[in-house]
């Protein structure tokens, strides 16, 4: 049997977005309920009650399509460059950590960008609490009013976030595989090991990520025809004033409740699609 090979960065990303598209038919009712409590500033349980009473069951899939743009764009990029791009920095098996951090900090970002008119239309999607108003006409105000500037609004604090996001959880998952390796025996491309370390990565996104992804909802959630914050330092400096520094880890476990299961599917997938392929493990 011939041994493995690596990925090109074009099959690599193919595969990521496929992995992604996947995984996000699961977790989206969990990243809407999310969403509406970092607008609201409700808790989990009248969130969800209050959603699936006035809404419905589809109420919380609101922005589903918005959301397979986003993971077949962004998402393809930062999680299926990741391998090519961490190889293309010699970011091995024994490199020190923050090659790998940067690698995922590389592709995180540049995905944001690609991905950003997605991400600003789910977000307005899945807070919109009419039931009739209908994708083309979310898209179609959202032109009238801001023009194409307006799809990239929040774009600085979601590059950040990207960043931040794919650096820890591409960057833990990397480093954990190979701490589980060496705890347990197993092989890098063992399905446990993959879990495992993606669980490990779901966790320490969460820790880092959630003030960014708060200050990314309410930056992106803005009323189209009135500002209320004038760029990520205004939204940062009025949200802790207002609720304080904790608010900031608002919404903290459907955060965790939908990055860790997202990690773990989207990296066994993509794990699994390498396999099927015949290319090397992450």
């Amino acid at each position: 049997m011939s041994e493995p090979r690596k990925a090109s960065l074009l099959e690599s990303m193919g595969l990521g977005g496929t992995a992604a598209a996947f995984a996000v038919n699961f977790t989206h009712p969990i990243e809407t309920v999310k969403t509406r409590m970092q607008v609201s500033g409700g808790g989990i349980g009248p969130t969800v009650t209050g959603l699936l009473n006035k809404e419905g069951v589809s109420g919380f899939y609101k922005g589903l399509v918005f959301a397979y743009g986003r993971e077949l764009s962004y998402t393809s990029i930062k999680l299926g460059a990741y391998a090519p791009v961490r190889d293309a920095l010699g970011a091995g098996a024994d490199a020190p950590f923050y090659l790998k951090f940067l690698a995922g900090a590389i592709t995180g970002g540049v995905g944001s960008v690609v991905g950003n008119p997605f991400d600003v239309m789910k977000t307005l999607s899945q807070t919109n609490k009419e039931k009739s108003v209908s994708l083309a006409t979310l898209v179609g105000n959202m032109y009238r009013d801001q023009g194409v500037g307006g799809f990239y609004r929040g774009v600085q604090v979601n590059v950040a976030r990207a960043c931040v996001l794919n650096a820890t959880k591409m960057g833990c998952y990397d480093m954990s595989k190979g701490y589980v390796t060496e705890a347990t025996g197993w092989k890098r491309k063992d399905v446990r090991t993959s879990f495992a370390a993606a669980f490990v990565a779901g966790f320490f996104m969460t820790c880092t990520v959630a003030p960014w992804d708060m200050l990314r909802t309410k930056l992106m959630n803005q009323p189209t025809d009135a500002k209320i914050y004038d760029g990520f330092s205004d939204c940062l400096l009025k949200t802790v004033k207002a609720d304080g520094v904790a608010s900031l880890w608002r919404g903290f476990i459907p955060i965790w409740a939908r990055f860790a299961p997202q990690a773990t599917l989207q990296l066994l997938t993509i794990e699994f699609l390498y396999g099927i392929c015949g290319f090397k493990s992450i």
